[in-house]
């Protein structure tokens, strides 16, 4: 009785719709306990706004719960499963290292997935160990919580705990768990599982459940499904926008890794630009280039025309009217992306109104950064506060030219400069988690056990727009290198 009293005082509130769905969709299972789970990073804020109690969570029974030691009350442990295009090529996966532990439902009512991630092997996993490491688990953390400080829709890690066990990839390693946070985790890859392995109504079954969480404004839509892809393209659209007004490399954009909640999901090879390129890829396996920079919003088109060839059956009796349904939205998508970048671009150079020629001036300039390698979060940064000099682009007779246009730009519109001025620094981080920084985090964190190093960086990047005197030392660019930054899966 006094356990079960704890774990209520802990504020879990699980629901577990998901399990609600045909039983193709996933496999029940108990997450495999580790050693020794110790808490090493908790992210209150979110636990507060979770319903949750941190001090109750910040104990060994935390750290348990966390660890999946220990299950709390009203959870219903599963892997989901899921196929996907992994660099193209189609294949079934699943959650191979990771176990839903069920949907909090927060006081004001809101329903998340809490995901254990590196919680150990699952139907699912391929011959995979199902573990995970701490170096990539505190990276997720410390990337994921910088997006949401951006303001760009994010899953969450609400804590990493270390295992006190060792796994084995080139080397070996610490192992943790990482407590994934998400709208849901629904994905491209779970309608590609269901149209391909699955019967009709249990399609039909995921697309309904889909719209009941997510979409329910769609549920009394004349075509629910074509609803459903209409918002679904919407969402990502906007999200790929963001992701681009900000130098945020996914490095793995699968279908499996698109998010039918619009939501950035999966932080493996991920990074940030510096220097500015749309060819910039970090992804150690992205040897193609197939998810670079610039490619982003092209593979989102088509990862959005594999999940609209799900709904097919759905959409229309007619096969040929289906495809022409599906088609007409899909060819929406590029418009509706290119409108959220440039309304995005006009925020960054000050610019409320509309005119035909700004699309040339942010593309100028744009092509001025990358002839000239200038960093796309400081240059930005600078021509919002007027320190545009001491860089190779900005000593340039074609930046002055450009710089004039865009002043007569500024100029022809009715609101005061000092407008222009707030929305800059509204729109321009000062601060993004930098490579080098990031690095140099995990490496106090996993090598020396001193999180202070990440507890600063953390700081710096919760209010990216503060633009404050104890952010400057995050803005400095990186040592001049020979070798190319790298990042990795993390599996």
């Amino acid at each position: 009785m006094k356990e079960k009293q704890e774990r209520n005082e802990t504020g879990w509130n699980f629901d577990n719709s998901y399990s609600r769905l045909p039983h193709p969709f996933f496999s029940r299972m108990t997450p495999a306990p580790v050693r020794s789970p110790k808490l090493a990073i908790l992210n209150r804020p979110l636990a507060i706004s979770l319903g949750l109690d941190t001090q109750a969570l910040n104990s060994d029974e935390g750290a348990a719960v966390f660890g999946g030691n220990r299950i709390p009350e009203g959870a219903a442990p599963l892997a989901q499963a899921y196929a996907g295009h992994q660099f193209g090529h189609f294949t079934m996966l699943g959650d191979g290292r990771a176990s839903l532990l069920g949907e909090q439902i927060t006081p004001e009512g809101d329903r998340f997935d809490i995901q254990l991630k590196g919680s150990g092997r699952t139907p699912y996993s391929r011959g995979g160990d199902g573990r995970a490491a701490l170096g990539p688990m505190l990276r997720e953390y410390i990337i994921s919580e910088a997006m949401h400080a951006l303001g760009i829709p994010t899953t969450r890690s609400l804590a990493v705990v270390s295992t006190g066990e060792t796994i084995i990839r080139e080397t070996e390693l610490p192992g943790a768990i990482l407590t994934r946070v998400a709208s849901s985790h629904l994905r491209v890859g779970t309608f590609q599982f269901a149209a391909k392995w699955c019967e009709l109504e249990d399609l039909k079954a995921l697309a309904d459940y889909t719209l009941h969480r997510h979409y329910p404004e769609g549920e009394a839509a004349d075509n629910r499904y074509l609803f459903l892809l209409r918002e679904v393209i919407k969402r990502q659209a906007w999200l790929i926008a963001k992701w681009q007004l900000v130098g945020f490399i996914h490095g793995v954009m699968n279908t499996d890794n698109m998010s039918i909640s619009g939501e950035t999901i999966d932080y493996g090879p991920c990074a940030f630009m510096d220097a500015y390129d749309p060819a910039t890829v970090f992804s150690s396996i992205d040897v193609q280039g197939r998810y670079a920079y610039g490619n982003q919003p092209y593979i989102g088109a088509w990862n959005l025309a594999r999940f609209a060839e799900t709904l097919l059956p759905l959409l229309h009796d007619d096969e040929e009217q289906a495809l022409k349904l599906a088609d007409a939205e899909i060819k929406a998508f590029p418009k509706l992306f290119y409108g959220h970048w440039l309304s995005g671009m006009r925020a960054k150079l000050g610019i409320f109104n509309e005119e035909e020629k700004d699309e040339a001036l942010v593309e100028s300039l744009l092509d001025l950064m990358q002839k000239h390698q200038a960093d796309f979060t400081n240059t930005f940064r600078a021509l919002t506060f007027d320190k545009a000099k001491g860089t190779a682009l900005f000593e340039s007779e074609e930046f002055a030219e450009w710089q004039k246009q865009w002043q007569a730009r500024l100029d022809r519109q009715p609101h005061p400069r000092s407008e222009s001025h707030e929305r800059m620094r509204n729109n321009n981080p000062a601060v993004i988690p930098r490579n080098h920084r990031v690095e140099e985090a995990l490496d106090a964190a996993v090598s020396c056990g001193d999180y202070s190093v990440m507890e600063r960086l953390l700081a710096a990047l919760a209010q990216p727009f503060a633009h404050s005197p104890e952010q400057e030392e995050y803005t400095t660019l990186p040592s001049p290198s020979g070798r190319p930054y790298r990042t990795f899966c993390g599996t």
